[in-house]
């Protein structure tokens, strides 16, 4: 499988901006948010096309805590491949990557937002895709 996740190198900036912008707990809780955020967005990324991997290291351990194997089984269906995947490391660390990117862009446009109210936002709109 893996053992560490690495995001871009400008990502490194970004994730420690949100984190603090955005008051949700440490840099794992808002790479986790990223990882989701671009999954959630429908946006599927294309092997080979990942940034460099100078940036932020989690462990796993420390990135998804003992949720691994929801995080893995959110991807694999995704992508619609098997758990064990061997690209799945590789789909996270875009994901991831994505994400930030997208995040960061969202917080600039709305410089006064505050984590829970972003959140708040983001589920209501999910919920009012199911309703």
């Amino acid at each position: 499988m893996f053992s560490h996740i690495k995001t871009s190198k400008k990502n490194k900036d970004i994730v420690f901006l949100l984190t603090r912008k955005l008051n949700l707990g440490t840099e794992n809780i808002i790479s986790r948010v990223a990882l989701c955020y671009s999954i959630a967005q429908g946006r599927k990324q294309v092997l080979g096309s990942a940034k460099d991997s100078s940036g932020k290291e989690y462990s796993k351990v420390v990135l998804f805590g003992q949720y691994l194997d929801y995080y893995l089984g959110i991807v694999a269906l995704f992508y619609d491949i098997h758990i064990s995947d061997k690209d799945i490391p590789k789909y996270i660390k875009m994901h991831i990557d994505d994400g930030l990117e997208l995040l960061n862009n969202e917080v600039s446009q709305n410089p006064n937002i505050d984590g829970f109210d972003f959140l708040a936002d983001k589920i209501n709109i999910g919920l009012s895709k199911i309703i």
